[in-house]
């Protein structure tokens, strides 16, 4: 970039500090910076550890966005502090950023988090190839273009975080295992060669822990730097339950197939049969909530139950594109 394009425009930055081992609670001290359009926010932080304050700390390694070291959050966005210009979070929020750690309730100290959880649940679903080898291979084990194929873009996630920490189900869910640690069973689950692939699904649809406590709010498939997308990946693990009868038969897969049952059967989603089909008899307890949707229009009578215009070609929709029975 030519210095006479260079913009600069001042800045005031909110930086989250706190050391655990000294501070009770943690603190936001202000600076005030004059930065460039050619800065990204790693540089805002060298600047403040290099000028100013020796004490801060933060993680970085690479500065090519390959390590994910330096994921950090800015005005609660998750971001890779590498890779995001500064004029461009301006743009999106004003000249007053807000820098903190992914998770404030693990921090260390200032951007250092404790990751340990998220390590442990990544080991939770062997995130390797499992595979009986010949000890000398008279051949390559070769795998199609197609077959590779199914991994999509699964193998391209650097284990960073961002998409762990964005998730409220991790939040409020210590047995979650969260979408990181399902991209990577996903990876291996697509892969041919690999030999734990019951084991692997048996774990990820365990009730609490598993697949089918996602909440599909898509907050991981946006904090993503990668753009791998947990979601589309999650979705592959619920079809993989199913196809290989893995699945528990609880409220959350019941749920799955009377939703599925219901856009087949009518077009349209019957709120009511579907809390009936996914809870049997225990739905006794959502009777109160039952009489306030009833009320509202949410909850017709089976023989009330509306039919959509479009009912054919739902359909043949769900019959051409449906690869699992349930």
């Amino acid at each position: 970039m030519d210095n006479n394009s260079i913009i600069t425009k001042d800045v005031t930055f909110k930086v989250f500090r706190f050391n655990s081992e000294t501070d009770y609670l943690p603190t936001y001290k202000e600076y005030k910076m004059e930065v460039t359009s050619e800065e990204v926010v790693l540089d805002i932080l060298d600047r403040i550890k290099w000028d100013i304050d020796g004490s801060f700390s933060y993680r970085r390694s690479c500065r090519h966005g390959i390590c994910g070291a330096c994921a950090i959050t800015v005005n609660g966005k998750a971001t890779l502090a590498c890779k995001v210009n500064l004029h461009e979070l301006t743009e999106t929020f004003g000249d007053e950023l807000i820098i903190e750690p992914q998770s404030t309730k693990r921090a260390v100290k200032d951007m250092i988090i404790d990751k340990s959880d998220f390590w442990e649940k990544h080991a939770q679903v062997k995130p390797y190839l499992n595979s009986k080898i010949e000890e000398h291979p008279e051949m390559e084990c070769t795998v199609s273009v197609e077959e590779n194929d199914r991994i999509m873009e699964a193998d391209l996630c650097i284990q960073c975080g961002a998409c762990h920490y964005a998730c409220p189900v991790v939040e409020i869910n210590e047995q979650f295992i969260g979408p990181a640690a399902f991209v990577k069973a996903y990876r291996f689950e697509a892969d041919i060669r690999d030999e734990s692939h019951i084991e692997r699904l048996e774990t990820v649809a365990l009730p609490d822990q598993g697949v089918w406590d996602c909440v599909k709010c898509f907050e991981c498939a946006e904090a993503c730097p990668k753009e791998i997308n947990p979601i589309e990946k999650i979705t592959s693990l619920h079809q993989m339950i199913f196809k290989d009868k893995v699945y528990k038969n609880g409220v959350a897969e019941r749920h799955a197939v009377g939703f599925a049952h219901s856009i087949k059967k009518h077009g349209l989603l019957d709120e009511g049969q579907l809390v009936l089909y996914s809870e049997g008899p225990s739905i006794v307890k959502h009777i109160p909530v039952a009489l306030q949707m009833f009320k509202k229009g949410k909850i017709v009578m089976p023989w009330n139950m509306p039919k959509s215009d479009n009912l054919d070609e739902i359909q043949k929709l769900i019959k051409s594109s449906s690869t699992t029975k349930y």
